[in-house]
């Protein structure tokens, strides 16, 4: 019978989980429903231990004498009172949800661009003090953990180097932004050197179509601007409202470039190339576009800060869209209440009969 009961309660659950109109709010915590067959083979363990200790003192026939105004059955129900109890207070914590109604969401935010610098130079192992961190996995790093800091705005992701290509376009997905960043590396493009007027232009042109006056791009790079054209591009993003957020990477003395060798790069006289950062340029960009600039020395690109103090602080969340979803009602009351009901019940079931009804139980 108590199986039975763990049966049909396990049955509600199962229909609040897959009903045409149901569901449950937190379906990881059915794992509690265990507590219900664990409680009944306490009480089988604890019936027959009591049943064996007996049978020690005294023959069955005078155990039945003695306990004649005791009630198996009703001890069964008291039992099973306090099992269907728990089952419905482990259902009630999944949040079982019944029927729902639409509802119009409007999704507000700006549109973010991200250009990271993908030259051989982000190769160096300076990111972090004392470690192996190359720049372009901490850049990286810092991204994914804007990418969970983002809620509604729209992100893209561009890589550059000698070029520049789109390699992710605005999209509110940010797990498919994810997948597009493990992709991005520094064998990404073909053509060397850094060209941040391209990074720029490309950036811009990511952006058409959008809302005017909510558009940033957040351009990471460790090198000198190697086509003279950086400025000029900034003046183009200033005319399509776009503002720049520049973060420097690197060291004022310079570093030298990796190789595939697993040496360094050196110039036709056999001297290391150093990579350089042009901060002042990078200043400048920032400076004309209404954005900021941030150096990172040792890999703190206070992407974050960027984040909060910056885009959000000054740009106004534009509606990017809206959606309809399912607007689900709790109905953990009904479950709780259910439960109350049968801890309540339990008390008043006596484990005493009277001797008139000892042949009803």
């Amino acid at each position: 019978m108590i199986a039975r009961t763990i049966s049909y309660s396990l049955l509600l659950a199962t229909l609040s989980l897959t009903g045409c109109d149901g569901k449950l709010g937190r379906p990881d915590l059915l794992w509690l429903l265990w507590a219900s067959p664990l409680l009944i083979a306490f009480y089988i363990y604890v019936a027959r231990t009591k049943a064996s200790l007996l049978k020690q003192f005294a023959s069955m026939e005078l155990i039945t004498r003695l306990a004649s105004n005791y009630s198996r059955e009703r001890q069964t129900y008291k039992a099973i009172c306090i099992v269907i109890a728990l089952t419905l207070g482990v259902i009630s914590l999944a949040q079982p949800r019944y029927g729902f109604t639409w509802e119009d969401v409007k999704r507000e935010g700006v549109d973010i661009v991200i250009a990271l610098d993908v030259s051989d130079s982000m190769l160096v192992e300076d990111a972090e003090t004392g470690g192996k961190l190359t720049r372009i996995e901490r850049a990286k790093r810092e991204i994914t953990d804007l990418l969970r800091l983002l809620d509604g705005d729209r992100v893209g992701l561009v890589a550059f180097a000698g070029t520049s290509f789109l390699e992710c376009p605005l999209t509110l997905d940010y797990g498919a932004a994810q997948i597009f960043l493990g992709t991005i590396d520094t064998d990404l493009i073909p053509v060397k050197g850094t060209d941040l007027s391209s990074a720029i232009l490309t950036s811009v042109d990511a952006f058409k179509g959008g809302n005017e006056g909510s558009r940033a791009v957040i351009l990471i790079t460790d090198g000198e601007d190697h086509s003279g054209q950086a400025l000029a591009a900034a003046e183009e993003a200033k005319k399509e409202n776009v503002r720049i957020f520049t973060i420097g990477i690197g060291r004022d003395e310079g570093a030298p470039i990796p190789d595939a060798r697993g040496g360094f790069r050196k110039d036709r006289r056999g001297e290391m190339i150093l990579s350089k950062l042009d901060e002042p340029t990078l200043q400048k960009i920032a400076l004309n576009t209404g954005g900021r600039y941030v150096r990172s020395v040792t890999g703190d690109m206070d992407l974050e800060e960027i984040y909060i103090g910056g885009i959000k602080a000054t740009l106004q969340d534009q509606e990017l869209g809206s959606k309809r979803r399912q607007h689900w009602e709790e109905r953990f009351q009904w479950v709780l209440g259910l439960m109350l009901l049968f801890l309540m019940i339990e008390p008043f079931i006596s484990e005493q009969v009277r001797r008139g009804d000892k042949h009803v139980a």
